[in-house]
C-alpha cells in the first residue's frame, strides 16, 4: 500500500507571512485616519465634527459595493492579480490623503479607498480556501485577520510619533508608500493555486488538492449565488457580522479620540495607550483559532467573546468618565474580546457551502460588515458629538455586540449529504 503524502508544511512558512503583511498594509491605510482626525487635520481643512464622523465612515460605504464582484473575480479568475493592483491603488490613494487641500477631495479619496480595498478581504479568504483545509482554516484566517489588530497596535505607536514629528500630512504620505512597494513582493511570491506552485513537489500538490476535493464531496450542492444568499445560515451570519462590525469599528475609529480627551494626554501617550487593546487581541486570536481548529468547533468560539465585549462596554458606561483608568481597562477587554473570534467565524462558510458559492457568500457577509462599520464609525462619532461624552456610544456598541452574540447562537450547521463515490473510488472498491 502506497504511503499517504503529508500536506506540505511549507505553506505556512511561505504564504502566511505574505498574507499577514498584505492585510496589515490594507488595514494601516484605512485605520490611520483616526490619528489624522485626532490631530490637526480637522482644523487645517475646516472639517466640522459631523463631517469628521462622515469621513471616518465613508470608507465603508465604498467598501460595501464591490465585495461580491471582487470575490467572484478572485474565484473565477485570479486573487493574485486582483490583490496586486489593489495594493498599488490603495497605497497611492492613502498617500494622496496627505496632499489634499480641501474636504471635497478628501470625500472622494475616502470613498475611492473603500472601493479599492473592498476586494481584498473576500479575495484573501478565497485565496486561503485554495491553500488550507477545513482543519487548518481557522488558524489560516486568523493569521490573515491578525493583520488588523497587529497593525493598529504598531500603527498607534508609529502614527503618534509621526503626527508629533512631521504632522498628519506626512504621516499619510509615509504610511501609504509601503503598500505600493509590497505589491511587487506579493506578485513574486504567491500563486493562486497549489498546482501552480513550483516550490511544491507533484506528490504534495496532489495530496493537498485531493484533500480539498474530499471536503467538497460531502457538501450539499448550491447552484448559484442567489440560492446561497437565501440560506438561513448566510442571512444570520450577515446580520451577525453587521452588528459585530458596529462595535469593532466604532471602537477602532474613535478610541484615539476617547483616550485623547483624558487629562494631560499627549498624542504620543494616546498612541501607546491605544495600542494596548490590540496586544490582548493578538493573543486571544491565536489561542482561540488554535482551539477552534483542534476541537473543530466554530460558533462556540465566537458568541462568548462577543458577549464579553458587550458587558465590558456596558461596564465602561456604568463607571463613567470620572474613573478613566478603570474604564480604560474595560475598553482593553472589550477590544480584545471583539477580535478574538474572527478566525473561527470566517471558517464557518467554507464548511457549509461548496466552493462555487462560498467566496460570494463570504463577500456578502463582509459587505454587511462594511455597512455595520459605516454605522459604527458614523453613529459613534455622531453620539459623541451631540452628547459631549462617550456614554451613549458605549451603550450603542454594547447593544450591537449583544445582538451579534444572540444571532451567532441561532446559527445551525446544515446537514451534509453523503458523498457519491467517483468512478475512480468505485474502481478501487471493486478491485478490493
Amino acid at each position: 500500500m502506497q504511503e499517504k503524502t503529508a500536506l506540505p508544511a511549507s505553506r505556512w512558512l511561505r504564504l502566511i507571512p505574505v498574507i499577514f503583511i498584505t492585510y496589515s498594509l490594507a488595514y494601516l491605510d484605512r485605520a490611520n485616519y483616526s490619528f489624522g482626525a485626532a490631530s490637526g487635520m480637522a482644523h487645517d481643512l475646516n472639517i466640522s465634527a459631523a463631517m469628521s464622523s462622515l469621513l471616518g465612515a465613508l470608507f465603508f460605504l465604498g467598501y460595501f459595493f464591490f465585495q461580491i464582484p471582487g470575490a467572484h473575480y478572485a474565484e473565477k479568475k485570479s486573487a493574485k492579480k486582483l490583490i496586486f493592483w489593489s495594493l498599488i491603488l490603495w497605497g497611492a490613494l492613502a498617500s494622496a490623503t496627505g496632499m489634499i487641500t480641501n474636504v471635497n477631495l478628501l470625500i472622494v479619496i475616502r470613498f475611492a479607498l473603500g472601493v479599492v480595498e473592498s476586494a481584498v478581504m473576500p479575495a484573501m479568504l478565497v485565496f486561503n480556501a485554495h491553500w488550507f483545509t477545513n482543519k487548518e482554516r481557522s488558524r489560516a484566517n486568523t493569521f490573515l485577520i491578525l493583520g488588523n489588530p497587529a497593525t493598529v497596535l504598531w500603527m498607534s505607536i508609529i502614527s503618534g510619533y509621526l503626527v508629533t514629528a512631521v504632522g498628519w500630512r506626512w504621516m499619510f504620505i509615509i504610511e501609504g508608500m509601503p503598500a505600493i512597494i509590497w505589491a511587487f513582493v506579493w506578485w513574486k511570491v504567491v500563486q493562486d493555486k497549489p498546482s501552480q506552485a513550483k516550490w511544491l513537489t507533484d506528490a504534495e500538490k496532489q495530496a493537498l488538492e485531493d484533500e480539498l476535493e474530499r471536503e467538497q464531496a460531502g457538501m450539499k450542492q448550491v447552484k448559484n449565488y442567489r440560492e446561497a444568499f437565501r440560506s438561513p445560515t448566510v442571512i444570520k451570519l450577515s446580520l451577525q457580522y453587521f452588528f459585530w462590525s458596529i462595535g469593532v469599528y466604532g471602537f477602532v475609529m474613535w478610541l484615539p479620540s476617547i483616550i485623547a480627551k483624558a487629562p494631560n494626554m499627549t498624542m504620543v501617550s494616546t498612541g501607546w495607550l491605544a495600542a494596548v487593546p490590540y496586544v490582548l487581541a493578538v493573543i486571544l486570536m491565536l489561542v482561540t483559532s488554535f482551539f477552534s481548529d483542534k476541537m473543530q468547533s466554530r460558533k462556540n468560539f465566537v458568541w462568548p467573546f462577543l458577549l464579553i465585549g458587550a458587558l465590558a462596554f456596558y461596564g465602561s458606561y456604568l463607571i463613567g468618565p470620572n474613573h478613566f483608568w478603570i474604564s480604560f481597562v474595560l475598553l482593553v477587554i472589550a477590544g480584545g474580546a471583539m477580535y478574538a473570534p474572527y478566525g473561527p467565524f470566517f471558517a464557518i462558510v467554507p464548511e457549509v457551502l461548496p466552493r462555487n458559492v462560498a467566496g460570494g457568500a463570504m463577500a456578502l457577509i463582509n459587505s454587511m460588515g462594511a455597512l455595520g462599520s459605516f454605522a459604527g464609525s458614523y453613529i459613534v462619532g455622531y453620539l459623541n458629538d451631540i452628547t459631549g461624552g462617550f456614554d451613549a456610544s458605549y451603550m450603542f456598541m454594547a447593544g450591537s455586540l449583544l445582538l451579534s452574540a444572540i444571532l451567532t447562537m441561532m446559527v445551525r450547521k446544515p446537514q451534509t449529504q453523503k458523498p457519491q463515490a467517483s468512478p475512480e473510488w468505485k474502481t478501487k472498491v471493486s478491485a478490493t
